[in-house]
């Protein structure tokens, strides 16, 4: 019986540890292009007189990633659930990393023309079908071979992926900003960056042809349990957990995307700070989350799910007029910067990006779990996630250079969530009392 159990925890530990990596890997090469889109690719691929153009439509194509991820998340969704989540994982991580390393090779505008950013959009396009599909099968690897009493923490730990990749992509490029002149950076210094995601994607491969499939998976198989379109029945027999989901993504989204990617263009080009003091905040608040999304995870597990998720939402909705009046108000005082991003970003974000997976995957069966869960982070992400920069920077030009109009954009957003969570929680409820209720009670 030791053995045995034993044997589990170690598989357990396996399965995460891959997703992990995975789900790492994945998220640095997602956010790398939202890092340099705003200080690189604005100058070299979107030319023009006047910089705010040519930012916008830089946050465009870094938009467009996410419009494709719902199309990688309804493919992989569907064979994830028909054939098993690690084949789509292996398949997920060679599209990422390929179209990762070409984006660091694509010429410049001035050396091809208008291919150059025709190029960068269909590379993009791929990371975004790529990542589409990622994120439900690494959750689901970590969600489904987890106790059921942690199911939450486990779940949580692919999650730190996030967190990680967007600490990679940050901390490679202050280190290259820092390191290298601006002239140098802008020339090819920012390449090198994403010509390391093939050293990435050779550990990531070689660890997840490692791992088994998941046990509940197996079992759905065993069953004979064969669903001919998961999509279609996640739409049409759970239209409610669908949109109560996208509802609860929505702070997700809106409060990475402003703190994460939009923060670094309002440190630099409005507060005037430089690019590796931007960056550094952003990677820190990012390896803070390393252990605050766990600990919510593993909360969620004790006093429940929606509940985290419920209050998290408004406190990170809320926050984010305390981090921007003390960004405006640093008077160029680092520490002060950085805590302004740690705090809100770091700590109050990983009370819902910590418990999201497990909220999201009970929310299915497992016959259907890869397509729904892939469906509604990913659809959820056009309007949460991609869109996300341009708004704040044309509600950045509305205030004159005041970020009110932003705060209250993620605080609608996290009004919005917190509603969407609640009512998640109402209907599990309802769902134990008829499980429990004798029948025809």
């Amino acid at each position: 019986m030791n053995q045995a159990v034993k044997k589990d925890s170690s598989d357990v530990r396996r399965v995460v540890s891959a997703s992990l990596i995975g789900a790492t890997i994945e998220w640095y090469d997602f956010f790398l292009y939202g890092v340099v889109a705003g200080i690189v690719f604005n100058k070299l691929y979107f030319p023009s007189s006047d910089p705010l153009v040519s930012t916008m439509l830089a946050y465009g194509t870094f938009a467009v990633g996410f419009l494709s991820r719902p199309l990688g998340g309804v493919i992989f969704g569907h064979f994830g659930d028909k054939l098993g989540r690690k084949s789509m994982l292996v398949m997920t991580l060679m599209i990422m990393g390929v179209a990762t390393v070409l984006i660091g090779l694509v010429p410049t505008y001035e050396q091809i023309g208008i291919w150059a950013p025709v190029l960068l959009l269909i590379l993009r396009i791929a990371q975004g079908i790529g990542l589409g599909g990622e994120w439900g099968g690494a959750v689901l690897m970590a969600f489904e071979y987890a106790p059921r009493e942690k199911r939450g923490f486990y779940a949580s730990i692919p999650q730190i992926g996030l967190a990680l990749g967007l600490c990679l992509a940050s901390g490679v490029v202050a280190g290259l900003s820092s390191l290298l002149s601006d002239e140098q950076f802008l020339s090819w210094g920012w390449r090198i960056a994403f010509i390391l995601s093939f050293l990435l994607v050779a550990v990531g491969m070689y660890i997840r042809l490692n791992v088994m499939e998941t046990p509940e998976f197996a079992k759905a198989k065993a069953s004979g349990e064969e669903i001919k379109l998961p999509i279609k029945e996640v739409i049409t027999k759970y239209p409610g957990n669908v949109l109560a989901g996208m509802g609860a993504r929505y702070i997700d989204g809106v409060f990475f995307n402003i703190f994460g990617v939009f923060s670094i263009a309002y440190l630099t080009q409005t507060l005037h700070l430089s690019r590796t003091d931007a960056l550094l905040g952003v990677m820190a608040a990012a390896l803070v989350m390393i252990f605050t999304i766990p600990f919510f995870g593993g909360l969620s597990d004790r006093i429940g799910r929606t509940r985290i998720y419920f209050w998290g939402s408004l406190l990170t909705g809320l926050s984010a007029f305390a981090g921007f009046w003390f960004m405006q108000h640093s008077n160029g005082n680092m520490l002060v910067v950085w805590l302004a991003i740690i705090i809100p970003f770091g700590v109050f974000y990983a009370a819902i990006y910590g418990p999201e997976a497990a909220l999201f995957a009970e929310l299915f069966k497992p016959g259907i779990r890869y397509s729904g869960i892939s469906f509604v982070y990913q659809f959820s992400g056009i309007f949460a996630s991609g869109i996300t920069p341009i708004i704040a920077t044309y509600l950045l030009q509305k205030g004159n250079g005041d970020p009110w109009l932003i705060c209250a954009y993620v605080a609608f957003a996290g009004l919005v969530s917190a509603m969407s969570a609640a009512w998640i929680g109402r209907r599990k409820r309802y769902e134990h009392v008829l499980a429990t209720s004798p029948a025809g009670a």
